[in-house]
């Protein structure tokens, strides 16, 4: 009986061994430590309301470039009115470049001359949609692939002309009004000056949604353009987010290209006389997004 009591007694103490030795590794592990997030900075907005930050379902995204190269070699001392008429031919272009690490326009070529939008009145639409609870996927396949369709649906739930005066007056716009006929949205007019204050919105508001939509443009629109003209074309091996924007014909050609690229926000827009093709019209845009980020 002493003989099994010790056996007995001996076991307890294994057992407690065994006990401390499983909580020390329990007790001895790291606590879980937070993620380092660094936030983009960006040029305080004039207009301090924020968007409602959705969360969503991104839309498919362009494949990244693996080594992207920063837009370092933009010389704003190179890009004269001049040299971008040239390039543009018989037709108008309006440019600007905004260092948002400066803070300012280092780059501003007729930014202030109105143009038909086309699709990037799109941009305010998908503003709207969002704010009042619209479908977020919907609203970025309006954007990645520049769904008229989805934009006109968008347009009249919510608001029509109201909603390019409204966000005129909360973003302090001084050149773009609605369309004179308020169905016809993508006849809105627009500023160089003005897309690039509507970006500034979008990154300092952080716009989730949006900015992924642009970030995910597809090569081809819902209606079968190549919409990587302009700055997806100039810009190739860096990352960008892009609006883009083509109509025809009352009476001329517009073809606007505008978005991100590293740390600028880049606008280019331009309109031709309906006898230029739109595979003319487009190479003449990239050609002059290519001058601007010094290429």
């Amino acid at each position: 009986m002493r003989k099994l009591s010790g056996i007995f007694l001996v076991g307890l103490c294994l057992g407690a061994i065994g006990a401390v030795v499983v909580t020390a590794r329990h007790s001895s592990a790291a606590a879980p430590q937070p993620l380092a997030v660094t936030e983009l900075v960006t040029t305080a907005s004039a207009t301090p309301t924020p968007e409602p930050e959705p969360t969503s379902t991104p839309t498919p995204k362009t494949e990244p470039s693996a080594t992207p190269t920063p837009a370092s070699k933009v010389d704003p001392a190179k890009v004269t009115a001049a040299a971008l008429d040239k390039l543009m031919g018989d037709g108008e272009v309006s440019a600007v470049v905004f260092d948002r690490e400066r803070g300012a326009a280092i780059t501003s070529v007729r930014a202030d001359r109105g143009y038909t939008s086309a699709s990037l009145v799109k941009l305010l639409i998908a503003l709207s949609a969002l704010e009042q609870g619209g479908p977020i996927v919907e609203v970025q396949r309006m954007l990645s692939r520049s769904d008229d369709d989805l934009a006109s649906r968008f347009w009249t739930a919510y608001g029509g002309p109201s909603i390019v005066t409204r966000w005129v007056t909360k973003l302090g716009l001084t050149g773009t009004r609605p369309p004179e006929d308020a169905g016809r949205w993508g006849d809105t007019r627009i500023t160089a000056a003005d897309i690039v204050r509507i970006y500034q919105y979008l990154l300092d508001h952080k716009s989730t949604a949006i900015m992924t939509a642009l970030r995910g443009a597809t090569e081809r629109g819902s209606d079968g353009f190549r919409q990587y003209f302009g700055i997806p074309d100039a810009a190739a091996g860096q990352e960008w987010a892009v609006k883009q924007g083509w109509s025809c014909c009352r009476p001329t050609r517009m073809l606007h290209t505008s978005g991100v690229v590293g740390h600028y926000i880049v606008v280019v827009l331009t309109e031709h006389p309906a006898k230029v093709d739109y595979a003319t019209g487009s190479k003449r845009v990239t050609e002059i997004v290519s001058t601007l980020l010094g290429g």
